[in-house]
Formats: structure tokens, sequence, C-alpha cells
């Protein structure tokens, strides 16, 4: 299948006089435009291309790489203003249409906006929206505390400044753990320092650090760096030999961990456990 709005890898199936035919494992075919072909290539030679709807609504490819895809948010500038919305630069030849009724703020030529990219289901045409709080929702989180998260930041408030929490939830920062210049679209790590209830999380910027996790992660994370950030221990370690180094259970020593591994504090390999510079 041929997704519009995504990188797609394809095969290049035949040359005509407008470009080259791409097609996927299913037979479907898109059209490369001469301008992007790449010279020297070879019939099925793979490629990766962004597809979307040309001037005529027909799905076309292109190697250029867009400032936004489907799904994702991103900061873009208003070229233009018309009687049916607000067209956005986001790299390509066509511009990215934004209708007024997805505009939070009447957009203006020069100005720019956090937006997200989704697939229109009545036109089948990819569109941006400012209305970015509509395509979050924490009813169902998928971050638990301390967790390492990718942050967007998007619109400011009394109290701190609301950001995009892994392209799914809404967080805020407060403005007393706020230690720089933050702008809208600036994009960030942080992690969940709480939830609230309502499931309302709470941000803190920067990388998690051994200080935030349970004692048993704090007490691994404090071995590596007392051993040079490397302890010869793994999940087949005998509880003796783990009991010895840690003092603490096999079962502890897991899920403490997989805490660790999911913060991304450290590397796991056959021979042991390794801290992440």
């Amino acid at each position: 299948m041929i997704n519009l709005g995504e990188i797609n890898t394809l095969e290049i199936l035949r040359e005509t006089d407008h470009g080259v035919y791409l097609v996927d494992d299913d037979d479907n075919q898109v059209l490369l435009p001469n301008r992007y072909v790449p010279e020297g290539f070879k019939i099925w030679e793979k490629l990766d291309v962004f597809v979307y709807l040309d001037n005529e609504e027909r799905p076309v490819a292109t190697t250029d790489m867009p400032y936004i895809k489907r799904g994702d948010f991103a900061l873009l500038r208003c070229n233009q203003v018309t009687d049916y919305g607000a067209f956005l630069d986001w790299g390509l030849v066509k511009e990215l249409f934004c209708p007024f009724s997805e505009q939070a703020f009447k957009m203006k030529p020069g100005g720019w906006y956090l937006v997200h990219c989704y697939l229109d289901e009545k036109t089948n045409r990819l569109v941006a929206s400012s209305k970015t709080n509509r395509f979050l929702d924490n009813k169902e989180l998928t971050v638990a505390e301390f967790d390492a998260v990718d942050l967007i930041v998007s619109h400011p408030s009394d109290i701190g400044m609301n950001v995009i929490v892994n392209k799914k939830h809404i967080g805020l920062i407060y403005k007393d753990s706020i230690f720089r210049d933050l702008s809208v679209g600036d994009k960030l790590k942080g992690i969940v320092k709480k939830i609230r209830p309502g499931n309302k999380l709470d941000i803190a910027l920067g990388q998690v650090g051994y200080r935030n996790i349970e004692p048993n992660a704090d007490k691994i994370m404090k071995e590596l760096q007392d051993n040079s950030g490397y302890l010869k221990l793994t999940d087949k370690s005998s509880p003796e030999a783990i009991k010895e180094t840690l003092q603490m259970s096999k079962k502890n020593f897991k899920k403490a961990v997989g805490t660790l591994y999911k913060k991304r504090l450290i590397e796991i390999k056959p021979d042991g456990i390794y801290l992440v510079e």
C-alpha cells in the first residue's frame, strides 16, 4: 500500500516521458516526476519517497522531504491566505492547505504557526490544523512517571508552558521549572515528573537522571558509576552473584534493570550492563 503523507520505500518499475513509475509490493503505482529522478537510476532500484497529491489531486512522489509528515506537529510559515484558507510552506512545491475552520487564530502571511498534519477523510487530502489539542488525548496514557519523553512546545499559559508529549499527549512545564527561553515549536527532551488526577502530566526539561528513579535502579546506577560504567551482570546471572554484588534479589534486579533500560540510561549486552554515555 502506498501511504499519502508518509515516506514510502518503492521500486522503480518503468520509465516514461514524464518520469518513472514506482511500485509497491501490491502493484500500486505512483509517478516520480523527472525533476526528482536520480541520475543513473536502475529499474527495480528502491527509493525512499514522500507521496502526496499534486495540483490536480493525483498521487505523486517526491524525493524532497517535507518539514512535516502525516501525524506530525511542526512550526510552519504561512505563505498566503486566500478565500479558502491559508497555504503553508512545508518544503514542497505544492503548499500545505489549512482551512479557516482548522485555524485556532486567523493566520496571516509571514506568520509562523504550530500545526498538525492529517489526512482529511472527506477529501482524501493532506491538510494542516493549528487546533493541535484536538489531536492529543490524555484519557489513556502511554507514559509513566519518570519516563523520558519527546516534547514540542505548544503554547504558553498563566502558570507555565504547554507541551506536546510524544506526539500523543498534552503536558505542562511549570514556570518555576523553566530555566531557559522556550518558543512555540521548539523540540526538546524531558521527563514525566508527575501524573496528577485526571491524567494531567507535569513535565520537567532534560534527560532523566538516576536521582529520579526508584531505589534499586538508583543503586545500580551508583554501582555502574563506581565501576567505570560496567557491571558483569545480566538477567542470566545467578541470584547469588546478584546478591553478592548489589545486595538485592534477582527479581528486584531485573525490575530495576528494566526501568533503567526504558529510561535509556543503560545498554544491555551479552557480557553485562553498560552505562550510556
